[in-house]
């Protein structure tokens, strides 16, 4: 069993890593799609991403510990099996039944030969499960045979090349029967399948839902939280970019980026009829919540909002990093701890603040909006 669990915890860490890549692109997919989030949706995708790495990583692990892989093989060693059924000899050989005894039958199911037999079966399962959920219908069980078949097929030459060519001979045995068993493994997943599909929203429902929020014009905290995150990320890139040919100080780099927050956040969405650029990629843009249309003065509102947190924080930042350390009055020098003490105090506080608003409103299901939106009398609208 050690054997199965180093691969997992493998394809687990790499899972880890990969997530931290992949969710706020699946975020942007999924409302782009949806227009909400689904829990179900995101557990099937990450899941189904999971079993992929983890089945290739039982296939492929553990590694050999040199590249030259065929000192411990004979000149004749043959690394291959192209005789079907031969798990059936293996059992037979390993454990013996009598039928008139079913002590006997236990021993099988507890042989090694019963449970690689066993695993091959279990292993691309869930392959089954997913493309029935993909395609819904039995008529598609042609697709798990294929894909059940080319997963299995794709591991194999995997191991017959030894890792591409990266070993020098095969550590692991092509089998035949791999092929048969891997197959009828996907296969009776993909039957198997509505037993637990049933604790799952089905696609339509999802639909369905999806439908009706684009028809009761609903924009959800998350995603306008991720347009917010998007136009950050330009705000970024545009102040980079001006740095290159201003001068490279504290100062200088507050105008950059407030120049660039102004272009992002105000400029672009006057021009464009309320889209920023996260929003565009969103598919939403800003509106007056009186009017239904992106007016001067709401969309103004909001960019002071947003604006005046960051440009407290940042003369906080300015005061502590080059104000107090350079001042030397012998009057105020007994109570710049206390001074430093009550900065940092204010500082913790707006990202505390802050950081519980943002909570606040994403677990409000769209019943609370963001405080800037609050103050400048928007909204985000599809329409």
């Amino acid at each position: 069993m050690s054997s199965y669990v180093f691969p997992i915890q493998t394809a687990f860490i790499i899972f880890v890593i990969a997530s931290m890549f992949l969710l706020v692109p699946w975020l942007i997919y999924g409302y782009r799609k949806d227009g909400f989030f689904s829990w179900s949706r995101f557990a099937v995708s990450f899941s189904f991403i999971f079993f992929l790495m983890a089945a290739y990583c039982l296939v492929i692990l553990p590694l050999p510990a040199t590249r030259n892989t065929c000192a411990g093989h004979t000149a004749n060693a043959v690394y291959y099996n192209l005789k079907p059924f031969m798990f059936v000899k293996d059992i037979m050989k390993e454990t013996p039944i009598i039928w008139s005894q079913p002590s006997t039958w236990i021993n099988m199911i507890k042989g090694r030969a019963f449970l690689q037999v066993l695993f091959n079966v279990l292993l691309l399962m869930p392959l089954g499960v997913y493309i029935r959920y993909f395609w819904q219908k039995r008529a598609f069980w042609k697709h798990a045979l294929v894909a059940g078949f080319g997963l299995s097929l794709f591991f194999e030459v995997t191991q017959l090349t030894g890792l591409y060519g990266f070993y020098d001979c095969p550590y692991r045995l092509f089998d035949v029967d791999d092929l048969m068993l891997n197959t009828s493994g996907a296969v009776i997943g993909f039957f198997a399948a509505p037993l637990l599909l049933a604790l799952f929203p089905s696609r339509a429902s999802i639909q369905a839902k999806s439908e009706q929020i684009v028809e009761q014009n609903r924009v959800y905290p998350v995603p306008q939280l991720l347009a917010l995150l998007i136009d950050g990320i330009v705000v970024v890139v545009i102040a980079n970019l001006m740095s290159i040919f201003t001068l490279t100080n504290a100062i200088q780099d507050v105008l950059n980026t407030s120049t660039a927050m102004v272009i992002v956040l105000f400029f672009i969405p006057w021009v464009r009829n309320g889209v920023t650029p996260g929003s565009a990629v969103l598919r939403f843009r800003y509106v007056d919540r009186q009017s239904g249309k992106p007016t001067l003065p709401s969309l103004l509102k909001r960019f002071i909002a947003i604006y005046a947190p960051w440009l407290l924080l940042t003369i906080i930042q300015l005061v502590s990093k080059y104000a107090y350390p350079n001042y030397r009055d012998d009057i105020i020098q007994p109570y710049f701890v206390w001074i430093s003490l009550g900065i940092s105090v204010v500082y913790f506080l707006v990202y505390i603040i802050l950081f519980i608003h943002v909570v606040f409103v994403i677990f409000s299901g769209g019943k609370r909006s963001f405080y800037f939106d609050e103050v400048s009398r928007t909204r985000a609208s599809r329409k």
